[in-house]
């Protein structure tokens, strides 16, 4: 493997693995897209289970990339997500990771 290879693999395997993992990529991107987002919502979008989605959004939290927010409408409790600063950036810096990894126009 040259040098070039190498640097690619390690490159990938730097990859925010908080991020990187599909689910939680899905949600981040819904998330950067909306100021707040209900959980139903976001679990038919992004087509999770609720276990799921609560698995993975618990996760994202622990890490400081969103925020739970309960509320209630009428009587009704409702669960909603914002995604956080610290979560937009590390967005944002897996987004210039994977640009990164692309060959350059013309090149392969």
């Amino acid at each position: 493997m040259s040098g070039k290879e190498e640097a690619r693999t390690r490159s990938i395997l730097d990859l925010d693995r908080m991020v990187h993992e599909p689910a939680r990529l899905a949600i981040l991107t819904v998330l950067a897209a909306a100021e707040e987002v209900a959980f139903l919502f976001l679990q038919r979008v992004t087509g999770l289970s609720k276990g799921n989605l609560s698995s993975h959004t618990q996760k994202l939290e622990a890490a400081g990339f969103l925020e739970t927010l309960k509320a209630f409408q009428g009587r009704i409790p409702v669960t909603s997500f914002r995604i956080t600063e610290e979560g937009r950036t590390a967005l944002g810096a897996y987004h210039q990771q994977l640009r990164a990894l692309l060959p350059k126009e013309g090149k392969r």
